[in-house]
């Protein structure tokens, strides 16, 4: 008799991996703060900060896995932005040229890439494999205008006020847009996860598949529905052991050390990211798209694998609910962290940006009205995601 997958993955490399890579990344910002590394050094120090996002994110899912959807998006979503935010703190602590718009152009770019990129890629692969991806348009909806609603308020508003010179708030406007920013986050993990949970699920709806003839019955036999390799892999999925209380707890002692290695790590990686984006002669605002593609790889890849099971509305709360959180937590934190840092912080985004989160909350409107995705939707988004990235790199 098979052991249930949780059990069997307990002592596989990539589990003990998991459990490994956080400790030695820990020990390895201890060894390396404050110290100048060789080439050997900082290929080590890479290595081992990507492996800490995957790992972080791992034991994300395996808390998630034992409390349930959609608390489960909600853990993965605000595990990434912890990281998210560790990063922006510690490189605007270490100055520089691009410290004062360091928080608007990672924050801009988690909100392109989850709601053009991770949503654009999660209904490309469901609508591959099933002809259309179908998803909640009410919890869907409702999560989509919170991002926009909140991006709005802190990232365009800035462009127009007029209390202070520039793109910037003033600082009773920017205690404005925290709190906002936090309560409205706030009020939807409460509709989310208690009020109206129903409206997040995934909604099972009836798969029709052939009939064939079953050879139970010999050549005159009955007509069945002939079961394929991809319902035993949703059903592997759905009757997976639920981890154990100690488990759990021991993934989410594991989750904080991977979360403390990430934002070390990042702050002995800080001059080096940025010196490798001035070297190749790229503006400063990469810097902000590099820390976004960085925290974000493992929620790319968590919706993507969501999505080839068919689960398209887990792939969009962890898409929009990487965006709300992104938001919701990092303009907060970053308020309260202006107090102590030097020099202006510049929020309000330019013409061209402006330009391309209107198109995502228009395009995005119209994709999430119906309840259901095709090619051609996912096509668009990508194509935004796209487009934002090209224009990040070539202005």
């Amino acid at each position: 008799m098979n052991a249930p997958p949780a059990e069997a993955a307990t002592g596989s490399p990539l589990e003990m991996a998991a459990k490994i890579v956080p400790i030695a990344a820990v020990l390895a910002f201890l060894g390396a703060w404050e110290r100048s590394l060789p080439v050997i050094g900082e290929i080590v120090v890479v290595g081992l900060l990507g492996a800490s996002v995957l790992a972080a994110v791992h034991h994300a899912e395996v808390v998630a896995h034992r409390v349930g959807e959609p608390f489960g998006s909600l853990i993965l979503a605000v595990a990434v932005t912890v990281i998210e935010v560790g990063l922006i703190v510690t490189l605007m602590v270490s100055g520089g040229p691009g410290a004062a718009t360091l928080a608007r152009d990672t924050v801009f770019a988690a909100v392109m890439i989850t709601c053009n990129g991770i949503l654009g890629l999660s209904l490309l692969i469901t609508a591959l494999r099933e002809g259309t991806a179908p998803f909640n348009a009410k919890g869907t909806g409702a999560a989509l205008a919170t991002v926009i609603t909140l991006a709005t308020l802190s990232l365009v508003l800035p462009t127009f006020t007029t209390s202070v010179p520039g793109p910037e708030f003033s600082g009773v406007q920017l205690a404005f847009a925290a709190v906002v920013s936090l309560a409205l986050y706030v009020l939807f993990v409460f509709v989310q996860n208690v009020r109206h949970r129903d409206y997040f699920l995934p909604a099972p709806g009836p798969t029709v598949r052939p009939l064939r003839p079953s050879t139970a019955g010999g050549p005159g036999g009955v007509l069945v529905a002939e079961r394929t390799e991809e319902d035993q892999e949703a059903d592997t999925e759905v009757h997976a052991a639920t981890p154990s209380l100690r488990t759990a707890l021991t993934s989410l002692a594991l989750l904080v050390t991977a979360l403390v290695a990430v934002v070390g790590l990042a702050k002995v990686e800080s001059k080096t990211i940025e010196a490798a984006v001035s070297g190749a002669g790229l503006p400063h605002a990469v810097v902000g798209v590099v820390i976004a593609l960085l925290v974000l790889l493992p929620e790319t890849l968590a919706a993507a694998r969501n999505a080839q099971r068919r689960r398209t509305q887990i792939s969009l709360n962890l898409a929009l609910g990487s965006a709300m959180a992104s938001i919701g937590l990092t303009i907060p934190t970053i308020a309260v962290a202006s107090i102590w840092l030097d020099g202006p912080l510049l929020l309000g985004l330019g013409s061209v940006h402006i330009v391309l989160l209107g198109l995502t909350a228009l395009v995005g409107t119209l994709t999430v009205i119906p309840g259901r995705a095709t090619l051609l939707q996912a096509g668009v988004h990508l194509t935004l995601c796209a487009s934002y990235l090209f224009l990040a790199a070539v202005p």
